[in-house]
């Protein structure tokens, strides 16, 4: 397959999705947000589009001036029918593409927390092998609405929005591509948001907990699927 990883700041890469496309022998772009003269991919080139997390919101476009041309190119790519896989606030742009509304959450959620599936989401299919309770990593402070015909798969107790599908549309509000050099990478530029909070862990709290080899298979198989 043909990927594109856009990434928005220089210390949140992609983690195991990196190690993924590598192992299954995918070809891999990248579109590097943080960097000067940003050319998009040919849509006629892609396969699978991964839109990586960041610190900024999607309403932040007088900060960040590619905000539009990169909202604009995920239009074109949901109106060319490509499978796109947004995480964090590439969740956040991808609901908003298919005109949800993105707002701040009543609380950030950021350390290790579990996310359920919802009833819907039990009958998803490329969720069917992830158990119902699933601890993951979040690090977010915004939210978003349904987007319209889209089948809620996840939640947890702060943020109703974790995972979201529509046809070849993926949204995980959480980090499923969190490895050891993503966490410490993200701790060492954010770590001012760690202010102890009931959903917000502290700095040893979040690194008391181990990323398993469990993990790696669930993204992996979520992966797969997408991709089948």
């Amino acid at each position: 397959m043909r990927i594109n990883i856009i990434q928005h700041v220089s210390f949140e890469p992609g983690g195991m999705i990196i190690d993924w496309a590598r192992d299954c022998h995918h070809d891999l772009t990248y579109t590097l947000l943080f960097e000067k003269n940003i050319s998009w991919p040919l849509l006629a080139e892609l396969d699978l589009l991964v839109i990586l997390g960041g610190p900024m919101s999607v309403y932040d476009e007088g900060h960040f001036e590619w905000l539009k041309s990169e909202k604009a190119f995920i239009r074109q790519a949901i109106a060319a029918n490509k499978i796109i896989l947004g995480i964090c606030l590439g969740s956040q742009l991808l609901a908003e593409a298919l005109g949800a509304r993105v707002y701040p959450n009543r609380e950030k959620e950021i350390g290790f927390f579990p996310v359920t599936k919802t009833n819907d989401g039990k009958h998803d299919d490329v969720f069917n092998s992830i158990p119902e309770t699933w601890d993951v990593f979040h690090w977010h402070g915004d939210t978003f609405s349904l987007p319209e015909g889209a089948t809620h798969v996840f939640q947890s107790l702060v943020c109703e929005q974790q995972v979201f599908r529509k046809g070849k549309l993926t949204g995980i509000q959480f980090h499923p591509e969190l490895d050891n050099t993503l966490l410490r990478s993200m701790i060492a530029n954010e770590k001012h948001e760690l202010i102890k909070a009931h959903f917000v862990q502290t700095e040893q709290e979040i690194l008391d907990n181990d990323i398993t080899e469990e993990n790696r298979n669930r993204l992996y198989e979520i992966l797969a699927q997408l991709t089948r």
